[in-house]
């Protein structure tokens, strides 16, 4: 058995869970509500409080689609109860960050800035303190669409390997590489 899979996800106070006849997961929570289509083949079921996923057979595609939809599930239960955020710091001289609403703006050193269109699950707040890098704070219900917009800032300007100069994620440690040494006489 998987041990993700088998561990049975606690239902917090305050959070509803239904499920179809089609295996279409509704989670209902004091943030937002979030579903997922879970594969016909894995069995989804409610008991004491705890939601359980089971698979039907030891099959490979089986045992993966158990841990797979397991995670997923116990990712929409904490979502909708607490929330997830990611931090990034753009490093580097003259990097800009303004979020308006729907919109992030980004000056990253191009000729132009680079305007982003963020989804509406997703909220944006960027801070600008004197003598610290700017952040983007991004905060949303849905892991999987907040990891995928965090990545997809980042890959605008990817931190470079000398001087380290780009988005990151903070707390991220970067391999740096050494400079030119001067020539021996």
């Amino acid at each position: 058995m998987s041990r993700i899979g088998k561990a049975p996800i606690a239902i917090p106070t305050g959070v509803t869970i239904t499920v179809s006849d089609k295996n279409l997961v509704t989670v209902k929570g004091p943030k937002g509500e979030l579903t997922q289509q879970v594969d016909q083949d894995i069995i989804v079921s409610q008991e004491d409080g705890q939601l359980l996923v089971k698979r039907p057979t030891d099959q490979k595609r089986h045992k993966a689609l158990h841990g797979l939809y397991r995670a997923l599930l116990n990712n929409m239960v904490i979502g909708v109860t607490e929330g997830y955020k990611t931090v990034q710091e753009l490093v580097g001289v003259g990097y800009r960050a303004n979020a308006q609403g729907s919109t992030l703006e980004l000056t990253l050193g191009f000729s132009h800035q680079v305007v982003m269109i963020l989804p509406k699950e997703i909220k944006a707040t960027t801070t600008a303190e004197k003598g610290k890098n700017p952040t983007i704070i991004l905060e949303s219900i849905d892991k999987q669409l907040l990891g995928q917009v965090a990545a997809k800032i980042r890959s605008l300007r990817a931190p470079e390997p000398y001087k380290g100069k780009g988005i990151k994620f903070v707390g991220e440690q970067l391999r740096r590489k050494a400079g030119k040494s001067a020539a021996k006489k």
